[in-house]
């Protein structure tokens, strides 16, 4: 699939969190050609998975409320990088972790420390949410169930590293299991992530901007490298792109702006798909 080619139709899915209580939301796009197919799991940023344009008005809890969050809503952000995975014969899977708990509009900046946050921390609850896509996920029969990957932004970033931890912890063969992370511009503190020595057991990618104003590029620098690799797993491959932003991969007009966005968005793009497309099981 060309990069400019129409994109499958989304299905909307329903599947449940490995909190035992939640039943999330899901988008689904397929590939086209025959599979199985290698996947990821895409996890939005404390803003939520839907356009800024509409997001003061996505408050439901559950399928049943209408609302203009929807497949039809999505942000620019995942829409392009669901065009790019699919254009590499990758399943997609978008999942939604705030809409189910009645705050799909998100959470604004610098607002880590809101009660309301607190339901869809990144520590505890989202990660249960990660793994629920990843059980469901592996049954599907146009997925290959050794090749499932993980890709999160900010607060989802810092979600996908804990995700990761937790699977090192688990005793080896579990599965499923996650092959391979990429993770932009996390929080790295103590309180977005498990551990400031990370165990880790499949290979991940972090990419960082030098001009983060939303999280320290530093403070996960200095995490990562006291990250400790388990079962011959490689150490985290850390970029830094000088100048760059938060969001600097948004494809929008603002981010886009800068030069050193831009630069940095090309680059993450031009590698990312193909160090993935190497991870075998």
């Amino acid at each position: 699939m060309a990069q400019d080619a129409p994109m499958p139709p989304a299905q909307t899915v329903r599947f449940p969190s490995s909190d035992g209580k939640t039943t999330l939301t899901g988008y689904l796009y397929d590939p086209f050609g025959a599979g199985p197919h290698p996947a990821i799991i895409l996890l939005h940023g404390r803003a939520g998975l839907y356009s800024a344009r509409i997001n003061g008005t996505c408050t439901q809890v559950g399928p049943a409320i209408p609302s203009p969050c929807d497949a039809g809503t999505l942000s620019a952000r995942h829409l392009d990088w669901t065009r790019y995975w699919l254009a590499r014969g990758y399943v997609v899977l978008l999942v939604d972790s705030f809409g189910p708990r009645g705050v799909a509009h998100g959470f604004g900046r610098h607002t880590h420390g809101s009660p309301e946050r607190a339901a869809t921390n990144e520590l505890t609850v989202r990660p249960l949410d990660a793994e629920g896509a990843l059980q469901w996920l592996a049954t599907r029969s146009e997925v290959d169930v050794r090749r499932i990957m993980l890709q999160g932004w900010s607060n989802g970033a810092s979600t996908a590293l804990n995700v990761m931890q937790r699977q090192a912890a688990r005793p080896s063969g579990d599965s499923p299991s996650f092959a391979a992370a990429l993770v932009f511009y996390p929080g790295c503190g103590k309180q977005a992530l498990l551990s400031s020595h990370p165990e880790l057991d499949k290979p991940v990618q972090v990419l960082l901007g030098s001009a983060d104003e939303e999280v320290s590029p530093a403070t996960c620098q200095r995490v990562l490298r006291q990250a400790i690799p388990v079962r011959q797993a490689p150490p985290p491959m850390v970029t830094v792109y000088t100048g760059a932003t938060h969001d600097f991969d948004d494809p929008g007009r603002v981010r886009q702006s800068i030069q050193a966005n831009r630069a940095a968005r090309e680059e993450a793009r031009s590698r990312v798909g193909p160090w993935l497309d190497r991870i075998t099981p």
